[in-house]
């Protein structure tokens, strides 16, 4: 690969460590926002499920733009929206206005700021039998920021108090187009792919079974890692971690995923794809089942931390490596955009209905048993996934 795409792959390894980095910090403000605004778990939650949500939905519009008028002008104006949305979110001074600014503006910037356009423009400019590593290297820059945010942020948000803290992040993430813009050199001229309307797009991929197979596994991760990044900070203290340990915890999965995303991405360049996406599911559910085993302290806290960190965003190389392999990268940001919308209705379940066991029941052990299941129910739906390449014997015109 030349000097240009190495640039953008930096680009793109900055834009997704600041604003992916940052959106898995949220759930450290679960306990402090909910006490200022006096609203319940469940309702924060809502929140954060509205927001991804609202993330998912408009990823495959926002997909659609980026591979048609290219990838800068979506990750720009995702950032502005992110920014105003969290200046927003530090004026509330209640459940409405906190999900019109944090769950529905910050959830529409998410949708142009983060992985999904990002993974697009890249995946149009790096070669196939590369594509797995760099898309693993992306993805490692969000767990990396999120190592950075979730202690950074605590600490900031102990000195300056959680509305102040949200003005700080609000400026920081205004600045992203500043470091995409280098961006702007990719188009869909450099894309592989056939030509297609947007019906057919759409109407290709809903007929494989692959892709429907893929989609619906991806729901599991987005129920997993939001479930888990919303409550578990919470969890922990319940369960007498300290706050600063049950930080960290959240910190080390991200820590822990920089390695474990890119080992997946490079091993996606060498094996198959939907094996390695089977054996990471089953993982999930081991781990997730001996957390109810295992007392909960300071040391099993930081310890789940790190192994689930090494399980947790190494699906999303993998998942939008088979997209580009099966559909060529002219439209992948839009196919993905329909696959991470998936994974953001999966979100909306991991968020609210954590929040909502814990109001009705007063703990979270049901949520874990839910979560195992749907871990083995993902690692079964990838064993019959076609991922070799679509041959398209007849063209299919603009």
């Amino acid at each position: 690969m030349n000097s240009r795409i190495w640039l953008m792959v930096a680009s793109g390894v900055a834009v997704v460590l600041v604003a992916g980095g940052l959106r898995q910090s949220f759930g450290i403000f679960l306990a402090p926002v909910s006490l200022d605004l006096e609203i319940s778990r469940q309702a924060f939650g809502l929140v954060m499920a509205v927001q991804a949500v609202i993330f998912g939905i408009f990823q495959p519009v926002t997909g659609w733009l980026a591979d048609r008028h290219g990838g800068f002008r979506i990750i720009a104006a995702g950032a502005l929206l992110y920014g105003l949305g969290m200046w927003l979110a530090s004026l509330s001074t209640g459940t409405a206005d906190f999900m019109l600014s944090f769950g529905l503006l910050v959830g529409l910037g998410l949708s142009g700021a983060t992985q999904v356009v990002v993974l697009g423009v890249i995946g149009k400019v790096v070669p196939n039998e590369r594509r797995g590593i760099v898309f693993g290297t992306i993805i490692a820059a969000s767990s990396l920021g999120m190592f950075v945010f979730v202690p950074g942020v605590q600490a900031m948000m102990q000195s300056l108090g959680w509305r102040d803290s949200f003005v700080v992040l609000a400026l920081a993430i205004a600045l992203l187009p500043l470091i995409a813009i280098v961006l702007r050199d990719a188009s869909a001229v450099d894309a592989d792919g056939a030509r297609q309307t947007f019906k057919d797009v759409v109407a290709e991929a809903h007929g494989h079974r692959g892709y429907m197979l893929l989609t619906a596994g991806f729901y599991v991760c987005g129920f997993h890692v939001s479930f888990i990044g919303t409550h578990l900070p919470a969890y922990l203290t319940d369960n007498d971690v300290s706050p600063t340990a049950a930080a960290y915890a959240l910190g080390l999965i991200g820590l822990c995923n920089v390695l474990g995303a890119y080992l997946f991405g490079a091993l996606g360049d060498r094996f198959n794809k939907k094996n390695l996406l089977t054996a990471i599911y089953l993982a999930r559910a081991v781990l997730m089942a001996l957390m109810r085993v295992l007392p909960i302290n300071n040391v099993t806290g930081l310890l789940f931390g790190a192994i689930m960190g090494f399980l947790w965003l190494a699906t999303v190389p993998l998942t939008s490596g088979i997209v580009a392999q099966v559909f060529g990268t002219r439209n992948f940001t839009m196919l993905f955009g329909f696959v991470f919308m998936s994974h953001q209705f999966g979100a909306f379940g991991g968020a609210w209905l954590g929040g909502y066991i814990y109001d009705v029941t007063g703990s979270y052990d049901l949520m874990w048993v839910i979560s195992v299941v749907l871990a083995v129910m993902a690692a079964m739906l990838h064993l019959p996934i076609d991922d070799r390449p679509l041959v398209r014997p007849v063209p299919v015109s603009a």
